[in-house]
């Protein structure tokens, strides 16, 4: 066996041939200085659609990311061809940090987080007053994986020709969010449409919400005609929608600079993820109250300083028994 000593000339060292004919692998990656900004819009079977300046490119995600994943609503850094013609493919670069992330778990028991939203500033749930029926258990950790990543939620109520929206009203009041309520008529005649964009202003909005509830017929009526989505029906035996958006996709709002992204309907919403600590900041009127919990409170056990705080008049008791009720969703519930 040769050995070297610590002075070996170079020309001494054996240099094994590369066998493909390529240049060696390095770790050193390329900064891509000047690659173009753009806004990832839907990704399909590994191709993302993506928005730079004003040309729609489609562009695939470089090996050196390895699995780091973009999702709807990125900001990412795209090179190549950025034409936008027909079969022109470019490269996902550099994903940029993220401002918000809405992330939900299959069920309540998997680890395995989904990012469902990049940068998004708001969360709509939409929810139908009657066919199908609400569902407050969905409801509420839709609203939970709001306040975990930071995000305004919007509760938007649709069908009130067929239902009164006062239950619901009185079930979220005590929370209070922002709400809409619409009918059928006032989707048809554009009224729904106009009262949920004043909500819209200045912000991303995800839409989320249980098939059949009007979720993308909404939506509809807020982007331009050539944008808008199929829509589905509800099954009249089981009250279920049909999944007709199978995809989050990001669409522009009609005359502004605004974006809303329509999610695929959801049956379920796991919260594996969330931290009680992160929602109970969604409660500014009672976050004092925590500084005497005992570490890792869970807010709903015999040693936790809310009860105290209420009980001395800093809160409404409504409001502890709504941040409970938030809370106690992060338990797998049969039904939801």
């Amino acid at each position: 066996m040769r050995r070297y000593s610590k002075n070996t000339d170079e020309d001494d060292i054996r240099s094994r041939p590369n066998r493909k004919g390529n240049r060696p692998r390095t770790h050193i990656r390329p900064k891509h200085e000047d690659a173009a900004e753009g806004m990832v819009l839907t990704v399909d079977r590994g191709r993302l659609t993506c928005l730079v300046d004003d040309r729609i490119v489609m562009a695939m995600k470089a090996r050196e990311l390895g699995r780091k994943a973009a999702i709807v609503g990125d900001r990412v850094a795209i090179v190549g061809d950025l034409s936008g013609k027909k079969d022109t493919l470019a490269r996902i670069v550099r994903i940029e940090k993220r401002t918000s992330a809405l992330r939900r778990t299959a069920d309540d028991d998997d680890p395995y987080e989904r990012v469902v939203v990049a940068n998004a500033d708001q969360l709509a749930v939409v929810t139908a007053l009657a066919d199908p029926e609400p569902r407050p258990r969905l409801i509420d950790r839709c609203l939970v994986a709001a306040f975990d990543a930071g995000l305004t939620p919007l509760l938007v109520m649709t069908k009130s020709d067929l239902a009164s929206p006062d239950k619901l009203l009185e079930l979220y009041g005590h929370l209070d969010i922002p709400y809409v309520v619409t009918s059928r008529d006032e989707l048809e005649n554009g009224d729904a449409a106009d009262r949920v964009r004043a909500f819209l202003a200045g912000r991303i909005t995800a839409f989320v919400g249980h098939s059949g509830v009007g979720k993308t017929t909404l939506v509809n009526a807020l982007v331009p005609e050539e944008r808008r989505r199929v829509t589905g029906h509800v099954n009249a035996v089981t009250g279920r929608g049909r999944h007709t958006t199978t995809s989050a996709l990001a669409l522009p709002l009609a005359g502004t600079d605004d974006w809303v992204i329509d999610t695929p309907g959801v049956r379920s919403f796991g919260l594996h993820h969330v931290d009680p600590s992160r929602v109970v900041l969604a409660f500014p009127d009672l976050v004092p109250g925590t500084e005497g919990c005992p570490r890792a409170c869970s807010h709903d056990e015999k040693d936790c300083a809310l009860d105290a705080w209420v009980a001395e008049g800093h809160a409404d008791p409504a409001r502890l028994y709504s941040l409970r009720r938030l809370l106690a969703t992060r338990e797998r519930v049969e039904g939801d």
